[in-house]
């Protein structure tokens, strides 16, 4: 397994518009994890979200968060940022209709995030604390290898 990666090793990895799962804390110190889709931008996730909601809430009180997006197929390439979140307005429907086109293509993403152009929508900003990237191309050419055993 290639580790002590850069998000910048990762190639097109970030790129992609896969589910990223955040992590944030209940009162009672046990975790919410919440399936989100996100951006890759400025060394650091943004997540757009309503501004009641409860990933919102959760990082109002307790900012610590972690996020992790991974691959279910090879070469299994993953990154995980722990961190304090900040929450965001500046541009929140614009951030939220990109990452909705990103998602859904142009004309689905456009009409997807047209729904939310009066919500009052603020963006979840997670920089690295402590960042953690991974891919296991490594391993898995050796499991293509007839060779291997």
């Amino acid at each position: 397994m290639r580790k002590n990666l850069h998000p910048e090793d990762l190639g097109d990895f970030l790129d992609q518009p896969k589910c990223a799962t955040l992590a944030t804390h209940f009162k009672d110190g046990t975790i919410l994890m919440s399936p989100v889709w996100h951006e890759w931008k400025d060394g650091g996730f943004t997540v757009a979200v309503a501004s009641e909601d409860i990933k919102a809430r959760h990082i109002r009180r307790d900012a610590k968060v972690s996020i992790s997006v991974a691959e279910d197929s090879p070469p299994y390439r993953g990154i995980e940022v722990r961190g304090e979140a900040s929450i965001e307005r500046a541009d929140a429907f614009e951030t939220t209709q990109r990452i909705a086109v990103r998602y859904l293509g142009a004309k689905q993403g456009a009409a997807y995030a047209e729904a939310f152009r009066e919500a009052d929508l603020v963006l979840i900003r997670v920089k690295p604390g402590v960042l953690r990237a991974w891919d296991f191309a490594d391993e898995t050419e050796l499991s293509r290898d007839p060779q291997a055993g």
